[in-house]
């Protein structure tokens, strides 16, 4: 989540189920930025099941717990999203990802934009809609 991805994958690719998730602007696909590249590079590698996700007004701790405590004890981390609401968005993803491929169980959250979460868009290597 919200990282540049170091490891090199395979040439002949990666068949594993695969989630993208970070913020909006510094993970949305576009040649021109650099912090994107990796997820660029390896988005053509991942054979497998796979999404792109970013979240609209998010930083970097919007993934972590740290906004959640960060908003409780008045502490701004640039965010537009509050802590909470990031801590929503990650819960409600990872476990629809997990849901799907560890309890085989369908998440039509996974299969396109949400109502539920309209912050989030679903990306790929040509860009987000």
């Amino acid at each position: 989540m919200d990282g540049t991805t170091y490891a090199s994958i395979p040439a002949g690719g990666l068949s594993r189920p695969f989630l993208f998730l970070g913020r909006a602007g510094q993970y949305t696909p576009d040649p021109a930025n650099p912090a994107a590249a990796s997820w660029q590079r390896d988005w053509e590698l991942l054979t497998g099941w796979k999404r792109w996700l970013v979240v609209s007004g998010a930083v970097h701790l919007s993934f972590t717990d740290l906004a959640v405590l960060a908003d409780q004890v008045g502490v701004d981390v640039g965010a537009a999203l509050p802590g909470v609401r990031g801590l929503e968005i990650v819960r409600g993803y990872v476990r629809a990802f997990f849901d799907r491929h560890l309890r085989h169980r369908p998440q039509p959250l996974l299969d396109g934009p949400s109502p539920r979460y309209p912050e989030v868009a679903f990306c790929s290597a040509e860009g987000c809609g």
